[in-house]
C-alpha cells in the first residue's frame, strides 16, 4: 500500500488512501462508499461465474486499512450490500465480529434492500437518508432530491460540506498517440465531494471537472492530483 495523500478542508485533515478510502483525522473515522459486497455471489445465483475471491480480497483491503489507521469508526456512504443476503453477506457478519469495538454508521444507499433487523443484529447504525457529524454531512446520492438539503446546509459555505458516493465516479486521462484510460477517482468540488467505488467489482462513470475542483486519480494503485 502507497502512503495515503494529505488533504485539507474546511479546517478538517483527510488522507486520501489508494484502496479507495478517506481517514478523517479529527473523527478518528474511515469514510468508503460503494462497498456492493455480496455482488459476486448475486452474480452466480444468476448463474454468471464469479469467483467469490473477489469478494474476500475486498474485505482484506477493508481489514488492511482498519489495521493501518486504527479508526475508532467507519462511515459507510451507502451500498454497503449489493442485494439480498447470501452465503457471502454471512461472511461479513463473521467479519463484522472481529471488530466489536468499530462503530459502524451506514448510510442507506439504493441497494442497500435487507431488512433493518438485519443491519441491527450486525451492530450497524442505520441512516436513511443525511448522517450530520461535525459540519460534515453524507449522503449516498448528492443529485438525489438534495437540492433543498444542498440550499439549506450551504448557507454558510466555511462549514458545511457533504460527502456522497453512487457513482463511482472516473476520470479520463489522455497519454501519448491518443490513447487514452480510465481510472476511478476522487472529487472534490465546491459544496461536495464524490467517494470512489470500493469496490473493485464495478465500472466508473467519467465526470468533467470544473476549473478550482479537485481530481485525485488512482492510478496503479497510486494517487495522482489532476487538478
Amino acid at each position: 500500500m502507497h502512503l495515503p495523500i494529505s488533504y485539507r478542508i474546511r479546517e478538517q485533515q483527510l488522507w486520501l488512501s489508494s484502496d479507495r478510502c478517506i481517514f478523517w483525522e479529527e473523527e478518528k473515522a474511515l469514510i468508503v462508499s460503494d462497498l456492493h459486497f455480496g455482488k459476486t455471489g448475486h452474480f452466480r445465483k444468476s448463474g454468471i461465474a464469479i469467483p467469490q475471491a473477489v469478494y474476500k480480497e475486498d474485505l482484506q483491503r477493508l481489514l488492511s486499512q482498519i489495521q493501518y489507521f486504527q479508526p475508532q469508526q467507519l462511515i459507510i456512504v451507502g451500498d454497503l450490500f449489493h442485494s439480498h443476503a447470501n452465503k457471502e453477506l454471512d461472511l461479513f457478519r463473521k467479519w463484522r465480529e472481529n471488530f466489536p469495538y468499530l462503530i459502524i454508521h451506514l448510510i442507506k444507499g439504493n441497494h442497500d434492500i435487507l431488512k433493518d433487523d438485519w443491519y441491527s443484529t450486525a451492530d450497524i447504525r442505520l441512516t436513511n437518508d443525511n448522517l450530520l457529524m461535525n459540519n460534515f454531512h453524507f449522503i449516498h446520492d448528492i443529485n438525489n432530491n438534495t437540492t433543498g438539503l444542498l440550499n439549506r446546509y450551504t448557507r454558510q459555505p466555511a462549514t458545511n460540506y457533504f460527502f456522497s458516493g453512487h457513482i463511482h465516479p472516473g476520470i479520463r486521462i489522455d497519454g501519448a498517440g491518443k490513447q487514452s484510460l480510465c481510472f476511478p477517482c476522487f472529487y472534490f468540488g465546491k459544496n461536495y465531494a464524490v467517494l470512489p467505488a470500493f469496490s473493485r467489482f464495478t465500472g466508473v462513470a467519467l465526470i468533467a471537472p470544473e476549473k478550482n475542483e479537485n481530481v485525485f486519480a488512482i492510478v496503479e494503485d497510486k494517487i495522482v492530483q489532476l487538478q
